[in-house]
């Protein structure tokens, strides 16, 4: 495994931990060359799936689309990366029990908003804002007010 700091490709396993019901296998590694720490999973490879979008076109499945979209929405929120890369892991299982070979991104993007929704209410808003392309304010009124109704 390179090192992602000094691209070295000498590195030790430090702790294996099995992630996901066994989905995944997360290692935490030291590089030999700069002794800087990292973590790498494992995946079991799939057979691929495709995402069907909006305009109906296919692309390929990518985990990092759904965990780059999280991390937007959790900037500056109190949230750790270990709860992000569980909510990851868990929405990626659920679509692999929906699918068999394709699911439509709103499909994912309502499973995100979802998960979301129950850890932090400022980046559901914020990931709902992008998903549901608010156009104005009174679209963001509208989400608030299901928290405000909720309380």
């Amino acid at each position: 495994m390179k090192c992602p700091y000094c691209k070295n490709v000498d590195d030790k396993v430090i702790d294996s931990r099995m992630s996901g019901e066994g989905a995944s296998i997360r290692r935490r590694r030291e590089c030999l060359k700069c002794g800087r720490r990292f973590t790498t999973y494992e995946y079991i490879e799939k057979a691929p799936l495709m995402i069907i979008k909006r305009d109906g076109t296919r692309k390929r499945y990518d985990r990092d689309k759904i965990l780059t979209g999280i991390l937007k929405a959790c900037e500056k929120r109190p949230i750790s990366m270990d709860s992000i890369n569980q909510m990851v892991e868990e929405i990626e299982r659920d679509v692999q029990k929906k699918a068999n070979s394709e699911i439509k991104s709103t499909i994912i993007g309502k499973m995100v908003m979802e998960k979301l929704y129950d850890m932090d209410e400022v980046a559901y808003v914020r990931f709902a804002s992008v998903y549901r392309r608010f156009k104005d304010v009174s679209h963001f009124k509208k989400e608030l007010e299901k928290f405000l109704d909720k309380e």
